[in-house]
């Protein structure tokens, strides 16, 4: 095959990631599974693998990567650090319309980029090849426990961004003192939500059925965790099946409320169509018998579903309060308010774990298609491709209309 050669960047979005797509390790597993790559890294003094362990390995680190094919990160690259014509693959945040990224996707066009979307890269069936969704569970997760600990005052756990590794992480949640009867409730049923339950795995909780947690009294902490066909159903009564809901939520109603007389912590980890109903409406959380306390929201979908979800929060500034009364922002500990979670980028706060995960998905399924130089447009690739050549490719015009800002 053809030489090519790939930088992986440096991180540049703010607030700060420190993830990275290859680990030093990694690097030389791709130049020894690929002999017809070359792999640069561009220094970074942020990053959670430092320069000196890449430099180790004898892996070349190159600040000026205008000589490199296939440019690889995680976040989206600023936009005057895009090299033209060159080819791009990282998180771009452009293919559902977000707003604050319309300029990025003009820069695509206006330089000719072609960007690779790592949340577009899908097998022939549409499932994702890669993504980071098992890490943000463990770690909102465990952002849920720390928020409920400094709500009370019955411990105090290291931040997950202060410890090692995961390792570390689980270590910290054998610390935890739950009350009798304690209910901790997950929606979702997907990767983000199998991660949330890896959290919780040290504290050993019985995991009940949603007709028992909702009905029974324990003696014990427990764990229940719905999907949608526990809190939605259709407007004229019943349930038919996912693929229906996924179709057509909106069909349906919500039926969360129940969950919320009797739920102390809720780990939203769910997937959210627009389209689905909300969860909870803001007047609910003023009833006498609304019971949540904690919301660690993993899905993190601004206000729609979950009213009490004002805004996104930072690793730096992972809480907040919400006042049912006034349907305001709060200090978050106050025991009148509830207290929330909504970090968007919780995998940063194990990057090393997470990273590490990451790249082996990419090595494994993805880089067997990106860097085969003999038919470099295959369909894995271009599934993903959001721009190529000046323009949307085909699978991407519905972007458009966005793209000159007429929507």
């Amino acid at each position: 095959m053809k030489p090519i050669k790939v930088a992986v960047l440096k991180e540049t979005k703010t607030p700060p990631d420190r993830r990275v797509v290859l680990t030093p390790v990694q690097v030389m597993k791709v130049k020894a599974q690929f002999p017809h790559v070359d792999v640069v890294v561009q220094p970074s003094k942020l990053r959670c693998y430092k320069d000196e362990e890449y430099e180790r390995l004898g892996i070349t680190m190159q600040d000026d990567i205008s000589d490199c094919d296939i440019l690889i990160g995680v976040k989206e690259a600023k936009i005057d650090s895009l090299i033209p014509d060159k080819k791009y693959m990282f998180f771009s945040h452009t293919h559902k319309k977000q707003d604050y990224n319309r300029p990025l996707l003009n820069t695509f066009i206006d330089k000719k980029i072609q960007i690779i979307d790592h949340e577009c890269l899908t097998d022939d069936y549409g499932i994702r090849l890669v993504a980071f969704g098992r890490w943000a569970g463990i770690v909102g997760s465990y952002n849920g426990l720390i928020a409920y600990g400094k709500r009370t005052g019955k411990y105090d756990l290291t931040r997950a961004k202060n410890c090692f590794d995961m390792q570390h992480m689980l270590q910290e949640v054998e610390h935890v003192q739950l009350p009798p009867n304690f209910k901790i409730l997950i929606t979702g049923g997907g990767r983000v939500a199998s991660g949330a339950l890896e959290t919780l795995e040290p504290l050993y909780l019985n995991k009940v059925s949603p007709e028992d947690f909702l009905t029974k009294t324990f003696d014990e902490p427990v764990l229940c965790q719905i999907d949608a066909d526990q809190y939605v159903e259709l407007k004229k009564g019943g349930w038919k099946d996912f693929p229906h809901f996924f179709d057509n939520p909106s069909d349906y109603k919500s039926t969360f409320k129940r969950f919320s007389k009797i739920t102390d912590m809720w780990i939203p980890c769910h997937f959210y169509n627009p389209d689905s109903p909300a969860f909870l409406k803001p007047e609910d959380y003023r009833e006498p018998d609304f019971n949540i306390k904690v919301i660690a929201d993993v899905s993190c979908d601004i206000a729609d579903p979950i009213p009490s979800t004002l805004r996104a929060s930072t690793i730096a500034d992972p809480f907040y309060g919400y006042d049912p009364i006034n349907e305001k922002e709060a200090a978050p500990w106050d025991k009148n308010n509830v207290t929330v979670m909504a970090v968007d980028n919780l995998p940063g706060e194990l990057p090393r774990d997470a990273s590490e995960a990451f790249g082996e998905r990419l090595i494994e399924v993805v880089f067997p298609y990106l860097f085969d130089t003999d038919n470099p447009d295959n369909e894995v690739v271009m599934r993903a491709s959001i721009t190529k050549d000046g323009k949307l490719t085909k699978d991407y015009t519905y972007l458009q209309d966005f793209l000159e800002g007429k929507e």
